[in-house]
């Protein structure tokens, strides 16, 4: 049976659905690295092809006939969709490719975490011309012969596309700037911010034309329909819509809790919304009372993807991981074998999770969800119980760890979107919240004996404070978002890894730099030491990297078929999640694979069913 057989929906989540003009198809971009064309009539997904690493978005052209892929393999594709074959590869970022804009036939435009935004030669794949923004640029616009810009430098940029030359910079705002689009009736750019506020300018004067407080938490879609119309997708679970013409909310979309806010876009004639959720499917609105329609791309026996996110574990190898599917899952991992033991749904309902903590000794386990939700369990027997549920309001939540000092013992410290550090009892009582970052914090750490915590931000930071929020040192030297952090077992030492590239070693007294690894041109994801002197790497392309302090010495295997999102110490092993639905054991010392387990099967290579490391 052949890869196109195989594939009947996505196993990752859709990052971005776009329409086909003129027709009743979609087509569709996800993290299982595929890109696939949906029929509206029949519901059946045909899959394109895939890419070699994650998508991030997919484009239509005006005319129907062509699509571009965008994708963290830094590579953009453009596929015939009369022939539904890649007809050209596009080469020439450095990092993930986020964004595509055609121009025309022959003419299209990328943007990039390189920083850089290229103009392609679509008939020969030839770059015309080179524009830079200071930090990663996520969103594309393009209008009349310019195009409109955002990202992470906080700033909305116009460009002539045919010599490549700024016309106008708007900016830096106080918060990034994620997404943007046009309103070609009306000569506006619309820019959603990560403070909740749509702010639109006018094209030709630059004028701000007005702010709409429109959410309550950071914004990752705007999106502009043909009549005027656009949207605004948030983290605070509203997708709102906004009459062009008057600016007032027109109406709330139904609350469907799996939808992936930065997926959402119009059908051409403006009567319907489409967009991805972390499940793998794609969901329909009617644009005029806001109802969802129809969810499509999910089997009779289909319950999410679980595309694994974190992982954390005990000394006697107990495991609890959470994943894209919104289950908390218990494992057991040693060198006699590896095993799932139980699967938990939350009582308020599946939720993508992205956060998990475990700790024998209180016999808890905690886990946090994209909606804000932090969730607090009794362990026993292999069994999670007596749940505590509480909303904190501060954002998706990203990381856990649980507090073993005597005047703490057993809280949670749970690092938000919001850039906040929320201490939470077992009793689900919040003591205090952190504000000890400004961008979203990534990853949190405790002192294994004081009363310190470390944790890193999407902004660049990395930080150690005291439990009542007093920064104590700043660690200096990463120049991008830092994914991940790990204290060593003395608690003397902090490893982190971030999207510049590199493990950076610190001493965690004097804030004191003291080792710089690179480890090559892809970005990083998880850190773990497994000692004081060695610590392993996970990274997006689903390689383990060993690295040996002092010496340098690199040794790296890869052992996933897509990111390692996450790794913790559990026996005399190392667990490694990935977002291809398995858990690996790993030996430290070699980095041999010892035990996987699978909780799906993600990808289906031509002639590679079983895959295995």
């Amino acid at each position: 049976m052949s890869t196109v057989d195989l594939f009947t929906r996505h196993r990752g989540p859709v990052t971005s659905v776009a329409t086909v003009p003129h027709t009743r198809s979609i087509v569709t971009a996800a993290y299982d690295s595929a890109v696939a064309l949906c029929s509206l009539d029949t519901t059946r997904m045909e899959l394109l092809g895939y890419h070699r690493h994650l998508v991030n978005k997919v484009i239509v052209n005006p005319a129907g006939t062509r699509a571009a892929s965008c994708s963290s393999d830094y590579t953009v594709r453009i596929w015939d969709l009369a022939t539904r074959r890649c007809e050209r590869q596009l080469l020439g970022h450095s990092d993930d490719a986020e964004d595509f804009a055609f121009v025309d036939d022959v003419t299209g435009v990328s943007a990039s975490r390189d920083r850089r935004i290229l103009v392609w030669d679509l008939r020969t794949g030839a770059i015309r011309h080179v524009m830079e923004h200071d930090k990663d640029v996520l969103a594309l616009a393009f209008h009349d012969g310019r195009l409109f810009s955002s990202g992470d430098d906080k700033t909305l940029r116009v460009w002539d596309v045919a010599t490549g030359r700024c016309l106008r910079v708007w900016g830096p705002f106080d918060h990034e700037t994620d997404t943007c689009s046009i309103d070609a009736q009306r000569g506006r750019v619309i820019l959603g911010c990560d403070d909740g506020v749509v702010r639109l300018f006018d094209v030709e004067s630059g004028d701000l034309v007005t702010s709409l407080a429109a959410h309550s938490s950071g914004i990752k879609k705007v999106a502009t329909a043909r009549n005027g119309d656009f949207l605004s997708a948030a983290y605070d679970q509203k997708i709102i819509v906004w009459a062009g013409d008057t600016l007032e909310q027109r109406l709330v979309l139904d609350n469907v809790p799996t939808k992936w806010e930065r997926s959402f876009t119009w059908s051409d004639d403006a009567t319907r919304i489409y967009a991805g959720t972390f499940d793998g499917t794609i969901l329909e609105w009617d644009a005029t009372t806001g109802r969802c329609l129809r969810e499509l791309g999910r089997g009779p026996e289909d319950r999410g993807n679980a595309c694994f996110n974190r992982v954390a574990g005990t000394a006697a190898g107990a495991v609890a991981a959470v994943s894209d599917d919104g289950y908390v899952r218990l494992a057991e991992v040693t060198e006699a074998g590896a095993r799932f033991v139980s699967t938990h749904e939350p009582r308020s309902g599946r939720m993508l999770m992205n956060a998990v903590a475990i700790d024998a000794q209180q016999r808890m386990v905690v886990s946090g969800a994209h909606d804000q939700k932090l969730h607090i369990f009794r362990l026993a027997d292999h069994e999670l119980d007596g749940e505590v549920e509480v909303a904190l309001g501060e954002g998706p939540i990203n990381s856990i760890a649980i507090s073993t000092h005597p005047d703490t013992v057993g809280e949670s410290f749970v690092a938000c979107y919001s850039g906040a550090v929320c201490r939470v009892t077992p009793r689900g009582d919040v003591r205090a919240r952190l504000r000890v970052h400004e961008g979203a914090v990534k990853a949190v750490r405790l002192h294994p004996t004081r009363a310190l915590g470390v944790s890193c931000a999407a902004d660049g930071t990395l930080r150690s404070w005291s439990f009542d929020g007093q920064i104590i040192e700043r660690y200096l030297g990463h120049t991008a978002i830092i994914n991940d952090v790990d204290l060593d077992p003395a608690g003397e030492r902090v490893a982190s890894v971030s999207r510049d590239f590199t493990l950076k070693i610190y001493d965690l007294a004097s804030g004191r730099l003291q080792e710089s690894v690179a480890l090559g041109r892809r970005s990083l994801k998880s850190v773990c030491f497994v000692s004081g002197g060695v610590v392993l790497v996970g990274d997006y392309w689903g390689y383990l990297h060993r690295v040996e302090l002092g010496s340098g010495a690199v040794m790296r295997k890869r052992i996933a078929r897509n990111g390692i999102s996450s790794l913790t110490r559990a026996e005399s092993l190392v667990s490694a999640a990935s977002y291809d639905g398995r858990i690996y054991a790993v030996r430290p010392a070699t980095l041999e694979c010892v035990h996987a387990i699978e909780a799906m099967r993600q990808r289906f290579d031509e002639g590679d069913t079983s895959w295995t490391p």
